[in-house]
């Protein structure tokens, strides 16, 4: 663990690093108010605090630079993850794109092929554009890892599980092949969350989220955050949310603390609908095949049951055709169409045609008969009920 004392970290939250998280998640970071006792943490809807005179703050100048609502969930999440500190951005994408700042001109990203599209709209359309070179391989497969590390390598770029294909890398075997190249691994989190995965403890020096997904859990926010126990990489980074000042609002802070009180019942339930559909899918005569790590005979299930507390909340699957798949995918009841996941509601999309846009026509497109499930919380005999009376007209 890296040294606290060298972080801007305000205020005086009791800590709660001896607690399991599903404690964590109700009460890291969020001290009742000393002023009023309030158990909830006040929302600071302000863009400028007063100083009592002249070089004298109370530690809070501008909400851009610091935000006491934005405090509260940054050490949350850093507890979550059981890191030294967290930092909170505008949404998951500005998340992403302050750790690509972190590295020059020259320097080279190793990803994985089947990440998100927006990951590969923004390294390779934008990163690139900098001056920083990005390549693509399969992080399942520990020999190209090896093999595509390049002497400017600086940062391996890992998804586990994947989106959508739900491919799953085992993290501490690619820390040890990055550190060993003195390659720094970030790890993004979203689709397991730190109730179900912890990369730092497997060795990832950065985690990365789309909080507004699985941790804020109710599709009404657009956040990210990043965590690390790094103080040099704090520095860096803290200094980019000002400078750069893609930083969430304080209601929206407010918000995903509010979220992240229910994560572990939430992914519970999440984990058990997703297991449940899977299992359904994978008997179903008009599915060509199903793509979720806790079905025993995917390839990926023993390094997700080492690694995960349960499989997630997120299942795709292929049809036959595009067109069963976008059949399937416009005819569901309960489950709406609709991009991005993690929310209470039962979501399903057709990524070639919306997420993974950026990638159709390249030679990482997603098949066109691919959808992509994100299993809500409702009752389970009403999402299988929607998804049989959807795919019989796939039959």
């Amino acid at each position: 663990m890296a040294d606290e004392s060298k972080f801007e970290v305000r205020g005086d939250s009791t800590d709660w690093s001896d607690t399991s998280i599903e404690t964590r998640c109700i009460r890291a970071g969020q001290d009742p108010d000393p002023r009023t006792g309030s158990m909830i943490v006040p929302l600071y809807q302000t863009s400028t605090f007063r100083w009592s005179e002249v070089g004298n703050s109370t530690g809070y100048e501008y909400s851009r630079s610091g935000n006491p609502t934005r405090d509260a969930l940054e050490q949350n999440i850093a507890s979550l993850e059981q890191a030294a500190w967290g930092l909170a951005f505008a949404s998951g994408t500005a998340a992403m794109r302050e750790v690509a700042m972190l590295l020059d001109p020259g320097d080279h990203i190793l990803m994985a092929r089947d990440a998100y599209g927006g990951t590969f709209r923004l390294f390779d359309a934008h990163t690139r554009r900098h001056g920083i070179d990005v390549s693509m391989v399969d992080l399942t497969d520990l020999d190209q890892v090896r093999n595509g590390l390049q002497a400017n390598t600086k940062l391996l770029w890992l998804e586990t599980p994947t989106n959508p294909i739900m491919a799953v890398a085992d993290i501490a075997a690619v820390a040890d092949i990055a550190h060993a190249a003195g390659v720094r691994l970030a790890v993004d989190n979203t689709f397991a969350t730190p109730y179900l995965q912890q990369p730092l403890a497997l060795g990832a020096d950065l985690v990365v989220h789309s909080a507004t997904k699985f941790l804020a859990g109710h599709s009404d926010v657009v956040i990210g955050a990043v965590v690390g126990n790094d103080a040099d990489l704090y520095e860096q980074l803290k200094a980019q949310q000002n400078d750069c000042g893609a930083v969430p609002g304080p209601f929206d802070c407010w918000l995903t603390l509010r979220g992240i009180k229910t994560l572990p019942v939430r992914m519970d339930r999440h984990g058990d609908n997703a297991m449940a559909i899977a299992r359904y899918l994978n008997d179903h005569p008009a599915v060509a095949e199903v793509y979720y790590p806790g079905l025993p005979d995917n390839p990926g299930h023993d390094i997700a049951a080492r690694q995960m507390r349960n499989f997630g909340g997120m299942v795709s699957l292929r049809m036959h055709t595009r067109e069963a798949a976008i059949a399937v995918c416009n005819h569901t009841r309960i489950i709406q169409l609709a991009e991005s996941l993690g929310g209470v509601e039962s979501l399903i999309e057709h990524p070639d045609s919306m997420t993974h846009l950026a990638v159709s026509g390249t030679e990482y497109a997603i098949d066109g008969g691919v959808i992509r499930l994100s299993i809500g919380i409702e009752h389970i005999d009403d999402l299988i009920a929607d998804l049989g009376q959807a795919l019989e007209r796939a039959l």
